[in-house]
């Protein structure tokens, strides 16, 4: 469904310094999705306009447009990403966005990420939280308060591989053998991990700006540079180097707490850890606590983002965002589930939590906070889509539809408790 942008709706523009001018009342653009994402599509828009409207008393309100990508698009424009809404995206600059399927054949990698690379949405930010009687296999998972930033361009994600016994794989195999001393086999696939300074630096320092305004303790580089040294070696020392050269008055290395503070971190700054990338999949079990904000290459990013998600409730539960310096899209997770297509039953929390998200983004942070007390209520109230429900005793399963709505009344009753 597309509402029609009203005349007192205006746009979200950017400022010289780079942030944002939101309007009372912004036009953001969403994607319904494929698959099962018109049924969340449909859950999550009624829960961001009640929470909208609840903490600003009708003073502010969302227009939505929508605009097509995916399988939507190609039925009704004959391509899956329109020049249209990548010009919309470029003009407008936020968006909510369903689960995309991936066209079989040519074309294209990855709608996603060919959303990513064309609007250089460089990090992928991917929040992870508890929410009380959600079920977990930890047995502390109200520890597990963490936000990945995944570095979104680069990395083996670029897409530059090509098959065994191609005319380009042998002509690499050649080169490398010849000129580079390699000892390549015929038939060889090959695939290229390219990773710049530029590019893991820009992502490296939005995760400390986060951190740092958001008043977190501590920001871990992820990285396998033990291995991989002049990639993910690189990702490390680039870290410590624009913490050193951009946030020297803010940022203080883990080494040198050891060395100048007696192991304790002074107040008011920012502590920068490093991890070997499996030694962190460790160590957010053992130790979650320790752990606030993660910055990672692209590969890394996705394996732990995922696996932090499995211990608050899966995907479902798991919202993220791919954000660049002039656009941000917001997006559920998870992938398309064309077999519940229709059938009013997948968890929506993704996208709502999502939205909630976008909601932060606009600095209406208040609006954001109604849905995340909202959502435990509605779970310890007994109400829960089947994913949860069946993993909870004493939970009626409900739809997507009627979880979305039981929000809703959480929200509009929240200040009344």
């Amino acid at each position: 469904m597309t509402t029609q942008i009203q005349i007192c709706s205006e746009k979200i523009s950017l400022r010289p310094n780079g942030t944002l001018t939101v309007p009372p009342r912004p036009v953001v653009l969403f994607i319904e999705g494929d698959g099962t994402g018109p049924d969340i599509w449909r859950a999550t828009q009624p829960v961001l306009e009640a929470a909208v409207d609840k903490a600003y008393g009708g003073q502010r309100q969302i227009v939505w447009r929508e605009i097509l990508a995916g399988e939507k698009a190609f039925k009704l424009m004959g391509s899956y990403l329109p020049v249209e809404t990548l010009s919309d995206l470029r003009e407008y600059r936020v968006a909510l966005k369903g689960p995309l399927t991936t066209p079989i054949g040519g074309g294209f990698r990855s709608l996603n990420v060919s959303l990513r690379q064309v609007l250089d949405l460089y990090a992928c930010i991917r929040p992870v939280r508890y929410y009380p009687g959600v079920p977990s296999p930890l047995r502390e998972p109200e520890k597990i308060d963490m936000v990945v930033f995944r570095e979104n361009t680069e990395d083996v994600y670029a897409g530059l591989e090509w098959p065994a016994h191609s005319s380009e794989a042998n002509k690499i195999i050649d080169f490398l053998n010849k000129e580079l001393g390699c000892r390549l086999s015929p038939g060889t696939s090959i695939g290229i991990k390219p990773m710049t300074e530029q590019g893991s630096k820009r992502l490296i320092r939005m995760a400390l700006k986060y951190a740092i305004d958001s008043g977190r303790a501590s920001v871990t580089l992820m990285h396998k540079g033990n291995i991989m040294k002049y990639t993910e070696g690189a990702f490390q020392n680039w870290g410590y180097e624009v913490a050193l050269e951009e946030f020297e008055d803010r940022v203080v290395s883990e080494a040198e707490v050891e060395s100048r503070y007696y192991g304790q971190a002074p107040a008011g700054k920012v502590v920068l850890k490093d991890r070997l990338a499996d030694n962190l999949f460790q160590q957010v079990l053992l130790r979650p606590s320790e752990y606030q904000v993660i910055a990672t290459p692209n590969l890394n990013g996705d394996y732990i983002s995922d696996a932090l998600a499995a211990q608050v409730g899966g995907l479902g539960m798991a919202p993220g965002a791919n954000i660049g310096d002039n656009c941000a899209i917001f997006e559920a997770t998870h992938g398309s589930a064309p077999k519940y297509a229709g059938q009013d039953k997948v968890n929506p929390c993704s996208l709502i939590l999502s939205g909630a998200m976008l909601l932060e983004y606009l600095g209406w942070r208040e609006a954001a906070q109604l849905i995340h007390q909202a959502l435990p209520r509605v779970i310890q109230a007994g109400k829960a889509t089947y994913d949860l429900a069946r993993q909870l005793p004493h939970v009626t399963e409900v739809s997507c539809s009627a979880f979305g709505q039981a929000l809703v009344g959480q929200i509009i009753v929240s200040n009344e408790r």
